[in-house]
Parts: structure tokens; sequence; C-alpha cells
């Protein structure tokens, strides 16, 4: 099982070369889960409606206007067409949100990646995944494709950033993978210089640096930890504007690998 979180600048996929890679990584025998992000996107609808959006530490503050905006763009215009996408490349593909059925059950989030306290809106933290949805679309041979919108124990709607949620996700699936897309070459030790990009890098070290990590690739950061203390067996970041990227990544080459 293969975890991949297709999102942001990564989704202008004009030649179908993401299509493409999942449909050669099925015909290995492997299952693949996309969770998908639309940070664009939501900021576009977001502008459209005159509404100011500001992020801290990474993650989006939610109010419940932006989140009525955040779940209709990413459960109803984002999965839907990234689905359309991969059907058209040949690809069984179902759009679903974390949150109607529920397949993710979150609480607010009340501190940053660094640990500082914040008050972040209607923004989650994944506490369980319920999984059962998921095999069974896999079990049909269709690649669930998932909007990262979850509910509280109270039905509440929570934003949860796209790569927490594939990362909790890949943990309670045992993914051997989960491949973040994002649009950068992968983790660089210090952030912005492209020089310092890492390898490969397990994730004792990674949790003891991840407080020096700032803006989206906190989150990503935390993403990796996260995945691999929920039970997948590795991470690997890419750059997911570059169309070769993910065929690379499922054959275990580029990016930053992080493993336990």
């Amino acid at each position: 099982m293969i975890v991949v979180k297709f999102g942001g600048h990564a989704m202008k996929d004009e030649n179908g070369a993401f299509a493409q890679a999942i449909a050669a990584a099925q015909a290995t025998g492997e299952s693949v889960v996309v969770v998908h992000g639309g940070g664009p996107q939501i900021d576009a609808a977001l502008k459209a409606k005159g509404i100011e959006s500001s992020f801290v530490g990474g993650f989006r503050f939610t109010t419940p206007e932006i989140f009525e905006v955040v779940e209709r763009v990413l459960a109803n215009e984002v999965g839907p067409k990234v689905a359309q996408t991969l059907e058209q490349g040949g690809i069984k593909a179902q759009a679903m949100s974390g949150r109607t059925l529920p397949t993710l059950i979150a609480r607010k989030k009340s501190t940053l990646v660094d640990g500082t306290a914040a008050d972040l809106g209607q923004v989650g933290d994944v506490v369980s995944v319920d999984t059962a949805d998921l095999l069974a679309l896999v079990d049909k041979g269709i690649v669930p494709v998932v909007a990262p919108i979850s509910s509280d124990e109270n039905k509440a709607g929570l934003n949860v950033n796209a790569d927490l949620a594939a990362a909790a996700i890949a943990g309670a699936l045992d993914a051997s993978a989960l491949i973040i897309m994002t649009d950068v070459a992968g983790i660089y030790r210090n952030w912005p210089d492209e020089s310092s990009l890492i390898d490969a890098i397990d994730a004792h070290e990674l949790n003891e640096i991840k407080g020096s990590f700032a803006q989206g690739m906190a989150p990503k950061v935390q993403a990796a930890l996260d995945a691999i203390t929920g039970g997948a067996k590795a991470v690997r970041i890419i750059d997911g504007t570059d169309p070769h990227s993910f065929a690379d990544a499922l054959l275990s080459k580029g990016g930053t690998l992080v493993v336990a």
C-alpha cells in the first residue's frame, strides 16, 4: 500500500504523468490511496469572496466562514477533479471526504510543530482513522481520493493539513511508503538553501531538528515523523512539479527519504 499526498502546485498534471505513474504502480500489484490538498484553489475561492486568510506556523487560521469555503473547494471541486483526471488516465478512482463517512476523526489543534501554543480556529489534529471505506474501495481496484476534512467527536467540522492527514492515513494502513508531493526538491537542512537538500534521514535525527523548519515545510516534516510513528515504513518528500519525480519515487529514488 502506497499513500500519496497530492497537492498545491504539484496538481498541474497537464500531461497525465501522475496518472501514468499510479497505473505503473498498480501494474506491479501495489495499491494506492491519494490524499489531496488544494491551497491555491482555496486561496482563489477566498479571494473571490473577499475573505482574508492568514497562516500561523504553516497552518491556515480557519474561521467558520473560511472552513465552509475550504470544505466546499476540497470536497466538491478539487477531489472530484483529481478523481476525474485519474479516470481519464484509465484508473478507477472515487473522491471522498474524510468527514462524511467519517474516515478522519480529529480534535482541535492547539500547538504548532515546534510545540508553541496557538489558536488556529477550526484546524484539527487527526486522532483516529477508520480505514474500512478506504480498504473497501481498494479491494475493488478503486483509488480513493481523500479530501482532508474531518470532524471531532461532536461532528463539528475541522480543517486538517493535507500532509498530516496523509500521514495519519499512511500510518493506519501500515503503508510501505508515504509519498508527499510538494513544490520543492525535498527537505533542506538549512531552509531555503538548495545545496542543503537531505537525501536520507532517520526519524530520530529529523525530530531533533524539526523546530528549525518554518512555513509550509514545518507540517511536511511533522507529517513524515507522524507517518513513521504511526506505522508507515518510509516517507519520501519530492518535487511534484517535476513530471518524472513521482515515477522516480515509486522506484525509491529522488527527494528526501525518511525512515524509522
